[in-house]
């Protein structure tokens, strides 16, 4: 999996790190304090948007009061303690870091979420000791699957996209890394096993467990892709 890649690029939230729980008690918390239940389909609606974008579809569609900011602003303090001492790492990440780490691979995070978020995860996890230059999707200006964010975070790398792996959770995040030219593993997540067969024709690799790439046991679907 790793042959000929010059930087890993990893989605945060469901991929690197699972933090994916807390966001439906989240929705139905704000949801509920404007006397609005939680669409079924919400997170899937949502997949991929930036933190700003997803503000945006919350006022439009719920038509809440509240400026974007504001709504940010909220879900950023339900959120941020959890993110600073409930989140852990997805099974093998620390593995796998440790690894690419030893052979002088340089890492990148590329993440949906916010800033505050982002930088909770970095302390909390003390992941900043590998990751050597991590973006929102605001910073990028767009969200998944819109190329942009791998694009710029493989360019501050020093990696052209194509000589990037990248790990993402959902359709969105998959194809955002497929259209910027990359490689693209899925990481097993809850949340998306209900489109788990769409995900498998689109990733070129498919793992359980990060623990997977370096035992030798991850799902290749190039063959699969190229038949």
């Amino acid at each position: 999996m790793l042959e000929n890649i010059k930087a890993v690029l990893f989605d945060m939230d469901g991929t690197l790190v699972d933090s994916l729980w807390m966001w439906g008690d989240i929705d139905v918390e704000y949801l509920g304090r404007h006397g609005y239940e939680v669409p079924v389909d919400l997170q899937h609606t949502i997949e991929g948007m930036s933190f700003s974008e997803a503000a945006i579809y919350f006022k439009e569609h719920f038509l809440l009061p509240a400026s974007v900011e504001e709504i940010k602003a909220e879900w950023i303090e339900m959120a941020k303690d959890k993110y600073a001492h409930e989140v852990p790492l997805k099974p093998g990440a620390l593995r796998f870091l440790r690894h690419l780490k030893e052979q002088g691979i340089p890492m990148g995070i590329a993440t949906s979420s916010s800033r505050e978020l982002l930088e909770a995860v970095l302390r909390s996890l003390k992941l900043s000791e590998y990751m050597d230059y991590c973006m929102t999707s605001c910073e990028a200006g767009a969200g998944k699957p819109a190329p942009d964010i791998y694009q710029k975070v493989a360019k501050k790398l020093g990696a052209a996209p194509e000589e990037c792996l990248v790990f993402e959770d959902t359709i969105a995040g998959i194809q955002a890394g497929l259209n910027a030219g990359s490689r693209v593993c899925a990481v097993a997540e809850e949340q998306s096993l209900r489109w788990k067969e769409q995900i498998l024709k689109l990733a070129d690799y498919y793992i359980e467990s990060f623990d997977e790439i370096l035992d030798g046991t991850y799902l290749c679907l190039k063959e699969k892709k190229n038949l």
